[in-house]
């Protein structure tokens, strides 16, 4: 018996370095194809990172590593030389999924803030999932801005257990609309808000949603289309409405002994015209 147990105990700690050997692997992935690809507009790097059916799920480009080249080529030499450089604050992965939350400078007049979801097979990036939100100039209510705050990822052994408590939650409360001891999930003493217009703490985002219902941008959320997951962090990407707006929600969620204690989201209306051929959905 203990000689059973000692072999399954041993297969999980080599189970788990392996899982955290192909995270990292991953993110460097994505790291390396963020520097030579949208920093240094590297076009002949492009097949190096990404799959030639390379699968793009925002609206605005059609899928194929072609695109990525001909979209580079475009931006040649129209960048001023004191452009600033696209920021990545967090990246966290889970199996083949890598995660980003970033600001984009370089994409018109006011910067983007960004969750990236990218998929790794085989070395390169095959599938792509974004949500797309202005930057904010001013901090909200809280002082605190959609980008700044906890960075670190820790808690690699609870990664299983906070995306179980996330995934309950949405779909429990948010999704099924059940009456839930919210002090099971979120810390009532310490929840950071970076929503744009919340302030900290479950009075905050209480606050948020009846002004949003005052104006008739009651918020539905329908169906989790996609999670990642890495230690004490969380990203969950949920399809829904905002009004009558069909409405992406991707929030980022940090946990802390159990419960969630900071929260990052990028809400934006979910394209349903002028799409590319063949395009295969938001998630």
């Amino acid at each position: 018996m203990f000689k059973s147990l000692t072999v399954t105990a041993s297969a999980l700690v080599i189970c788990a370095t392996t899982a955290f050997a192909d995270a990292t692997a991953n993110k460097e992935i994505v790291q390396n194809m963020v520097d030579d690809v949208f920093v240094s507009r590297n076009i002949d790097a492009v097949d190096t990172y990404f799959t030639e059916t390379y699968i793009q799920r925002n609206p605005m480009l059609p899928s194929g590593s072609a695109v990525i080249k001909k979209f580079l080529s475009r931006q040649s030499g129209t960048e001023p030389e004191d452009a600033r450089p696209n920021e990545v604050h967090r990246m966290i992965a889970e199996g083949d999924l890598v995660a980003t939350h970033s600001t984009y400078y370089n994409f018109g007049e006011t910067p983007l803030v960004a969750f990236d979801i990218f998929r790794i097979e085989d070395g390169r990036i095959a599938e792509h999932w974004d949500n797309l939100q202005p930057l904010r100039a001013a901090p909200n209510p809280a002082g605190r801005t959609q980008t700044d705050g906890w960075t670190d990822v820790t808690d690699l052994d609870k990664t299983a257990e906070n995306k179980a408590l996330v995934i309950e939650l949405l779909e429990k409360m948010f999704i099924g609309g059940a009456r839930l001891d919210v002090s099971q999930y979120i810390n009532r003493a310490k929840y950071l808000q970076h929503n744009p217009d919340a302030g900290d703490g479950l009075k905050g985002l209480q606050e948020l949603m009846a002004a949003n219902a005052a104006k008739g941008l009651k918020i539905s959320y329908d169906e989790i289309g996609i999670a990642v997951a890495e230690g004490n962090f969380v990203l969950t990407g949920v399809a829904g409405k905002q009004g009558d707006t069909p409405t992406a929600f991707y929030d980022l969620w940090r946990l802390e002994d159990g419960l969630i204690v900071e929260h990052w989201d990028v809400i934006a209306p979910i394209q349903t015209e002028n799409l590319p051929d063949g395009y295969p959905g938001k998630f």
